[in-house]
């Protein structure tokens, strides 16, 4: 009944809107200066009223309200666009129904390859193994709510930069003797993305099943010619929520951030690079680009599949989850692996709820890194309760900016964390984008996820937790060079920051929840 209400609002507020601009554009500047008044008066009676409908009925987080309350405010016309396009985090019920579709025909087909899983989660409270029995309810958690299968049969690559995770990709790519799946936030036109190109068309031609999976407003400069050649050459690619301008859709909002390579069902890409050359340093503004990639070979493929598998019945309309292989996996290694994804349409805020199960668990140490530190309250309280409590917090952020608000909003955020005893530092080499949770050197995070309220309620994200004192001390020992390359805030000294800086972060701290 309340969503029925909030949609009825929704289209009372776009037909006053379009009467008043109608009206506005029919009468002159003099007439509207007099009569127009009384009916703009009467209009903003009506549109507080409208307002304070949507705050009441509105299930949000109250910040999060306030912030485009204020918005509302001072930009009344726009504001009230503003927020029907982008400030309710509501997919079109079409789209979701699709979505949610799609994810469960994939899933059933699934279902068998978790039985095992299953069994064995079950035992796992029994096991001494320090590893399990402490996290034990992370992985039930989410196997319960995102069906992240619990694999035990995985060996896992770490790769820091783009030459290393390219020259992986571009390998794994040029083997491929069935299928490459690829599924990417941005696609860019450079010599890295001519270079994908380039295989795919090849690979396309060899009789391999190539398909690709863009997102429409990330990859929104990748030519027609681009696609069209892929095309030609037989490779499928289609793009995840398009973006029709000028005919603005809410679609604008719900973004895949995903980046996943699946190569013959037994080889998987999952991490921080998209694809383009900033990503291997060749961007002068930010230089040197530290980033985070994983290479899988193991049962966790399977789960990258089935996501990509998923999100191709949602764009193509095509269920290929019949012909896809889910290959029975020879032995590859003893890292424990779960890949969960996220979105807007998800029960849950998966990922979200993963980090801070991971964090609320920890006992010793939680090292973090990000490129966009924009927090919820709960994050925020179990960071500080955690370095209150004695554990050694560390965050490492960027010392510079890719977009400037996200920032400035990162920036707002550390002085509580800093006063509560976590230790913050800045990345000097270049630009850091790596996104990564290592907590107890026996648990990790690593995916697209940023530490950041968009990646945990509005875009399409995948991550893999991973379990282990081997893969773990693997990223730590990276977390340790990445601290030599890094400058630590002082508290006292942030404290001293200007009026400029000051007024930039307040900024970045009004709008962050407007994301």
């Amino acid at each position: 009944m309340v969503k029925k209400i909030l949609g009825l609002t929704y289209v009372l507020i776009g037909i006053v809107l379009v009467i008043l601009l109608l009206y506005y554009f029919r009468i002159s500047f003099l007439e509207f200066l007099g009569v127009a008044r009384n009916i703009l008066s009467r209009f903003f009676i009506l549109y507080a009223l409208m307002v304070a409908v949507l705050i009441f009925l509105d299930n949000d987080d109250p910040h999060r309200t306030l912030s485009w309350l204020l918005v509302l405010i001072f930009l009344p016309y726009i504001g009230v666009v503003f927020y029907i396009l982008i400030g309710k985090n509501v997919i079109p019920r079409r789209a979701a129904k699709k979505k949610n579709e799609s994810d469960q025909l994939v899933e059933g087909k699934m279902a068998q390859n978790q039985s095992d899983a299953l069994q064995y989660l079950s035992t796992i409270t029994l096991e001494p193994d320090k590893i399990l029995s402490q996290h034990s309810r992370v992985v039930q958690l989410m196997l319960k709510n995102s069906n992240s299968l619990f694999s035990l049969n995985n060996q896992v690559d770490i790769l820091t930069n783009g030459i290393q995770t390219f020259t992986r990709i571009f390998r794994a790519m040029n083997e491929a003797r069935e299928t490459i799946h690829m599924e990417y936030f941005i696609i860019k036109e450079d010599t890295i993305g001519n270079k994908v190109k380039e295989i795919l068309i090849r690979k396309a031609k060899e009789g391999i099943k190539v398909r690709v999976i863009y997102d429409d407003v990330g990859s929104f400069r990748l030519s027609r010619k681009f696609k069209t050649d892929l095309k030609k050459a037989g490779v499928e690619i289609f793009p995840f929520f398009p973006v029709i301008f000028p005919v603005i859709t809410r679609e604008l909002n719900y973004r895949n951030h995903r980046k996943i390579l699946v190569v013959d069902g037994m080889v998987g890409f999952v991490g921080g690079l998209n694809i383009g050359d900033e990503y291997i340093g060749k961007n002068p503004t930010l230089g040197f680009w530290r980033d985070t990639h994983l290479r899988i070979r193991g049962e966790a493929v399977h789960t990258l599949q089935r996501i990509f598998v998923s999100d191709w019945k949602f764009v193509s309309k095509a269920d290929i989850s019949l012909v896809t292989p889910y290959k029975k996996m020879p032995y590859m290694g003893q890292t424990m692996v779960q890949i969960a994804a996220s979105g807007p349409d998800s029960d849950w805020q998966n990922i979200h709820q993963g980090f801070f199960s991971l964090i609320a668990t920890a006992k010793e140490k939680i090292w973090v890194e990000t490129p966009y530190l924009v927090l919820d309250e709960s994050l925020k309280m179990a960071l500080k309760t955690a370095a209150l409590s004695g554990l050694d917090v560390r965050i490492i952020i960027p010392n510079k900016p890719d977009h400037f608000f996200v920032y400035w909003a990162s920036r707002d955020t550390i002085e509580g964390l800093l006063e509560a005893g976590v230790r913050i530092y800045t990345y000097e080499r270049g630009f850091i984008h790596s996104k990564i949770l290592l907590v107890d050197g026996i648990a990790a995070s690593v995916g697209t996820a940023n530490m950041d309220i968009r990646s945990f309620g509005t875009n399409y994200e995948v991550n893999a937790f991973l379990y282990g004192k081997e893969i773990t001390r693997r990223l730590e020992e990276d977390f340790m060079v990445d601290l030599k390359d890094s400058k630590e805030v002082d508290y006292e000294e942030h404290l001293k920051r200007g009026i400029k800086q000051k007024t930039l972060e307040a900024f970045g701290r009004l709008l962050s929840p407007l994301q």
